[in-house]
């Protein structure tokens, strides 16, 4: 995939605020410190589009980033985040259940994990949505950089256990080392052109 143009577009919170149009839309969603943001700035290789911060739970909002005008990267809020209040958790829990279940241009959901742990009980819940609502998704396992290269493939291995993957795509990712950015673009791209 070659970046020609990338620009953050608007934050929604409801279906109202969602852009106009028909772009396709690849989703990213995933608890609060996985690195959701640090994903779409390595993937676009920008540096400060999507912003970072040493504090989980800073995305309160459906960020939409429009790419090359041919369609978005959508990052959701992170789940998980144990500071927030009750009625934040409620709020945000409401509004990416309504995004997900209305978004009517979504391509794919990009689930990332970190693959240094086994997945969360968020993880999970978050994952036996996506089935349940028959979304067309990919695994992306995060922080691939903290462990030794040797090791990556039997992480990846745990994870499909865990999860019962048989079929679908889990990669590894490094947002830190940029290694496995065109294996991640090769597999949203199948989606992209379908």
């Amino acid at each position: 995939m070659i970046i020609k143009d990338s620009k953050f577009e608007i934050s929604a919170v409801n279906p109202k605020q969602y852009p106009d149009g028909n772009m396709p839309e690849v989703v990213l969603v995933g608890k609060s410190n996985v690195g959701k943001s640090s994903f779409i700035n390595t993937m676009l290789n920008r540096k400060g589009l999507a912003r970072t911060s040493n504090t989980p739970g800073k995305t309160r909002q459906i960020n939409f980033y429009k790419i090359n005008n041919e369609f978005y990267f959508v990052d959701l809020p992170g789940y998980g985040y144990s500071e927030m209040s009750k009625k934040e958790k409620v709020d945000s829990g409401r509004f990416i259940e309504e995004y997900l279940i209305k978004g009517k241009n979504i391509r794919c959901i990009v689930l990332l994990l970190d693959i240094r742990h086994k997945p969360t009980n968020d993880d999970m819940l978050m994952y036996d949505f996506i089935l349940k609502q028959n979304l067309p998704f990919i695994i992306v396992t995060n922080k691939a950089d903290k462990i030794a290269v040797t090791k990556v493939d039997g992480e990846l291995k745990k994870i499909k256990e865990i999860l019962g993957i048989s079929y679908s795509t889990v990669i590894p990712f490094s947002s830190e080392r940029k290694i496995y950015t065109e294996n991640a673009w090769k597999e949203i791209e199948k989606y992209l052109n379908n």
